[in-house]
């Protein structure tokens, strides 16, 4: 075989290697998708949201999970008739894979549709439009400067970007963006990128502060950021039309399918609009917000009763986060609240039961507090033997807090009478949700009788829902502080 032929072949089974490689990893890549469609999340109960923390997506304030994409999600779960589950994103390069690995079934984090991310993930339709603008800094004499002079002082064209130091996540659009632009002027755009696990608002904070000169952003977040940060400056536009949506995988067509048909149909409401103005033209209420000491993304504070929670929630076995959404779920932190049938202080005790443990209308908070621990510790006496498992218990615990013990136990036989596991909440709650008809406050199984237990069944499951909210935000504000 001559020289040449062996090269010829040589190079076929390269090729062919190399093809078979590719087939492989493209089989692999394939693989590691879960599949997991709108019947499996209706069939679950439970949408799980991978979602950015940010002062317009996802943030807690005064003690209430809130956020534009937050929102919007609530909303679309609701319609579906699933529970939310918020996943805080800790790194967006990896999000596309988290989400192919079913960790979530949808991504809402501001992200720009692509044809790169195409390959990846599916998108719903757009939810906002907007345009990717420079994020630069104003000088220190800014307020004192006309406005002309001010303009002149900033970059005002994409061709001024040339040899600029410009700081962005390798993995977003602005960093292709910055990538085309180059090209597209002439001339080098200097591009130092960052970690996934720095935000969008970590870098226009970071120009705010002098830290970095330039930035990347999308127009409705620069904005927002602008009335935080009023020494930036936002107007230098680098993009066509940007269409900004939610991801999903590329198998789940039914779930993609049905947030489109909801958002199409909720975008031509007055709720949507609002809820857009809320968070993106409402700058008083952005302000007051964003400054608030209960604005837990900056201050990681849920509540004035922070330190005393956290002091006696141990009493109790339960997380301190766990206590605080009761507390916020009884009174909205409070100590002077006076609820229905003269219900009193954080805890909200009823008279009678407020002076089986020393406290009455006129009791501190922290006396307050004190005897809601020693009153969540009897009922956990009632409910340990018969519940062994300390994460479903706590649920009983938390029902028969707000009813009383004995419509709790009267759903848990109705649940072992009707074959349902006695020891789990979601089937003894099914029994309480329904205690207010006859077929059940009937049943001769039953000691205590009628109850509007569909109260109780929703406040169960709504402290539950802010207790995941408030340890989501500890969590992230411990690693911030790392």
């Amino acid at each position: 075989m001559n020289k040449f032929n062996t090269f010829i072949l040589v190079s076929f089974s390269l090729i062919f290697t190399a093809c078979n490689t590719s087939d492989v990893q493209n089989s692999s890549h394939k693989n590691n998708i879960v599949y997991k469609d709108l019947d499996s999340i209706k069939s679950v109960g439970k949408l799980k949201a991978l979602i950015n923390y940010s002062s317009t997506s996802y943030f807690i304030y005064k003690g209430n999970p809130m956020g534009f994409e937050y929102e919007l999600l609530k909303k679309y779960s609701d319609h579906i008739g699933v529970e939310l589950e918020v996943i805080p994103i800790k790194n967006m390069d990896s999000v596309f894979v988290d989400l192919n690995k079913g960790y979530g079934d949808i991504v809402a984090a501001n992200l720009t549709i692509t044809q790169e991310r195409l390959q990846e993930i599916e998108f719903t339709e757009p939810i906002v439009i907007t345009k990717q603008v420079l994020v630069q800094r104003k000088p220190d004499n800014w307020r004192q400067l006309r406005k002309s002079t001010l303009e002149e002082s900033l970059l005002q064209s994409p061709l001024d970007l040339v040899d600029k130091l410009i700081v962005v996540r390798e993995g977003s659009s602005f960093y292709t963006r910055l990538k085309s632009l180059s090209n597209e002027i002439g001339g080098p755009i200097n591009i130092k990128t960052v970690p996934g696990e720095t935000t969008m608002e970590i870098l226009i904070e970071k120009v705010a502060n002098k830290e970095i000169d330039y930035t990347v952003a999308d127009k409705n977040i620069a904005v927002v950021n602008q009335w935080h940060y009023p020494n930036i400056d936002a107007n230098l536009v680098i993009s066509l039309d940007q269409k900004i949506a939610w991801a999903s995988r590329n198998n789940s067509d039914s779930l993609t399918t049905s947030i489109n048909e909801w958002l199409t149909t909720f975008q031509q409401t007055r709720k949507f609009k609002l809820l857009y103005n809320k968070y993106f033209k409402n700058q008083k209420g952005f302000n007051k917000r964003v400054n608030h000491k209960y604005y837990t993304l900056t201050s990681g504070t849920i509540s004035p009763y922070d330190e005393i929670i956290k002091q006696h929630a141990p009493k109790t076995g339960w997380d301190w986060e766990l206590l605080a959404a009761l507390i916020y779920q009884e009174s909205h932190f409070k100590n002077d609240a006076i609820g229905w049938g003269g219900a009193f202080g954080l805890m909200q005790f009823m008279p009678q039961t407020g002076a089986k443990y020393g406290v009455d209308s006129s009791s501190s908070a922290t006396a307050n507090i004190i005897a809601g621990t020693k009153y969540i510790n009897r009922l956990n006496k009632i409910w340990e033997p018969l519940v062994s498992d300390s994460l479903e218990r706590k649920k009983f615990i938390l029902a028969s807090y707000n009813v009383g013990p004995g419509h709790v136990i009267d759903a848990q036989k109705l649940a072992e009478k009707y074959k349902k596991n006695p020891v789990l909440w979601e089937d003894v709650g099914y029994y309480l949700l329904h205690k207010s008809e006859p077929k059940y406050y009937n049943d001769e199984v039953v000691k205590h009788g009628y109850c509007k237990g569909y109260i109780t069944f929703k406040y169960v499951n709504e402290i539950m829902e802010r207790y995941e909210h408030y340890k989501n935000m500890m969590q992230e504000n411990e690693l911030t502080e790392k």
